[in-house]
């Protein structure tokens, strides 16, 4: 168990946030803790001046006037200040890390602080949005230095983890159990499983040219197909995986796509997906929902989404991805506060269209601060590193080797013990209708696998087990409990 003192003054005004930020990272480490006064002996005290924690073994001075106005940092100046250079820690250095006269090291730069502004997203305000809310990251830092993909947030987590076991703090409670360093899940979007014949070929033409006709006629009549689960299945099963399918359970129309309510068109009712449900359910895969494209604009509209889900199905949806990401592009909170209102266990949402990589810097599941209301939320969020079509529809944003790009990812997830989620659409199987959509998911899980110690498993079973980790070591902690769910 660590002892960590806070610093007084910030604990008076900034207690929910900074005990969030604590609690994400002890918890993500596996270890416990016990809060103490700054005047007690500590392992870690978090204070802006050094005579308010005399007994400590290690400080970091907090930065309070960063703490009273998060949103007024930007992500160059998180970069500049004091020597840092996101996303790569040169040595300790980069943190301004000094032996004190005492012999106690002391960190001068808040790296707390650094840890809840990625994590909350706050340099979101600064980006550039496009069709669909999605961001425009182009010329950015985050794209330049490939900061989504080097995972910031998760890379503060390490270094304090190490700075503390330089220290002699033991090792906390592993992240997965059982001999495995990793966790990785795959989630299909549903969202076009019955293709249109007398439009899909013109779609077939326009994404691969005149030497797809042939391909383009066998869908016309009917000799491909989008309807690709048991395909999934069988090569997932190979694979020793489960994945999770989510489906829409709002059906939308030609006249609302072109009037950019882009829902897709089947009926989760229909006999054939209910039958589909059955199979699903009976073979160990997870049956989630994908939100529809305004679900976020209505809590009733959005539990409703999910009661239809599972009426057909039979099973409890526990887990969500937002269709195109669509959450609130103006208070993405307030979405994620609507999961928790519905009963969602997990979400998976929180991630940038075009860009591979995390969206809030973190590689291991996190419950997310809400800032207004000033606490932590309900339901679990397991961060997305990658998307098919980031890679295929998107290459420009994410230049260089696709499989070299997916096996740093693995790598860096793999560095941090965390936990890898991708997202694969249903439809994209078939390699004459999308060449290497399917072969760059195979390999990339084939890459894992040799390793032999990842969990490979559904998304549902990742997020009760984080969730049970998370409860149980805080349960076993004293203190830091403002901000809670």
């Amino acid at each position: 168990m660590i002892r960590i003192a806070l610093d007084p003054q910030l604990n008076e005004t900034h207690a929910p946030e900074i005990q969030w930020t604590w609690r994400l990272a002890l918890t993500t480490m596996g270890l416990t803790w016990e809060q103490v006064s700054p005047a007690e002996p500590c392992d870690v005290a978090f204070v802006a001046n050094l005579a308010d924690a005399p007994h400590a073994q290690f400080v970091i001075q907090a930065n309070r006037a960063a703490w009273a106005n998060p949103g007024a940092h930007h992500l160059q100046s998180l970069a500049q200040a004091e020597g840092l250079t996101y996303p790569v820690f040169q040595n300790d250095g980069g943190f301004a890390l000094y032996r004190a006269t005492t012999g106690r090291w002391v960190c001068s730069r808040d790296v707390l602080f650094d840890l809840f502004w990625f994590a909350t997203g706050q340099g979101e305000r600064d980006l550039t949005r496009i069709k669909h809310g999605f961001f425009d990251l182009t010329g950015t830092p985050l794209q330049k230095q490939q900061v989504l993909q080097q995972a910031v947030a998760s890379r503060v987590v390490q270094w304090l983890e190490v700075r503390l076991a330089q220290g002699g703090i033991i090792a906390g409670e592993p992240c997965w159990g059982n001999g495995k360093r990793v966790a990785a899940c795959a989630g299909h979007d549903v969202d076009y499983p019955e293709v249109i014949r007398w439009l899909e070929p013109a779609r077939i033409m326009r994404r691969q040219g005149a030497g797809a006709l042939g391909t383009a006629l066998q869908v016309l009549f009917g000799a491909r197909h989008h309807w690709q689960f048991r395909n999934w299945m069988e090569l997932e099963k190979r694979l020793g995986a489960r994945s999770a399918f989510y489906f829409v359970a709002r059906r939308g129309s030609f006249r609302e796509y072109g009037t950019g309510t882009p829902d897709p068109f089947y009926d989760v009712t229909a006999p054939r997906f209910r039958e589909l449900f059955r199979t699903l359910n009976g073979e160990g895969f997870e049956v989630g929902m994908q939100a529809s494209y305004l679900a976020y604009t209505s809590r009733e509209k959005f539990g409703a989404e999910k009661t239809q889900i599972e009426n057909a199905s039979g099973v409890p949806v526990v887990g969500n991805r937002h269709h195109y990401w669509h959450l609130n592009p103006n208070d993405p909170e307030e979405t994620l506060w609507i999961h928790e209102q519905i009963g969602l266990r997990y979400d998976a949402s929180l991630t940038h269209d075009h860009y591979l990589g995390w969206r809030r810097g973190l590689l291991h599941p996190f419950f997310p601060f809400h800032q207004t209301l000033r606490r932590e939320l309900k339901t679990l969020q397991i961060p997305t590193g990658w998307m098919d079509d980031q890679l295929f529809g998107q290459k420009d944003a994410n230049p260089g080797d696709r499989t070299r790009l997916l096996q740093t990812l693995a790598d860096t997830v793999n560095a941090h013990e965390g936990s890898l989620m991708i997202d694969i659409h249903e439809y994209v199987f078939d390699d004459a209708l999308f060449p290497g959509w399917a072969a760059a998911y195979r390999e990339l899980w084939e890459y894992l696998a040799r390793r032999g110690d990842v969990w490979f498993a559904t998304p549902a079973q990742i997020a009760e087990h984080w969730r049970a980790r998370y409860a149980r070591l805080v349960a076993a902690s004293r203190g830091l409990q403002q901000g809670m769910a």
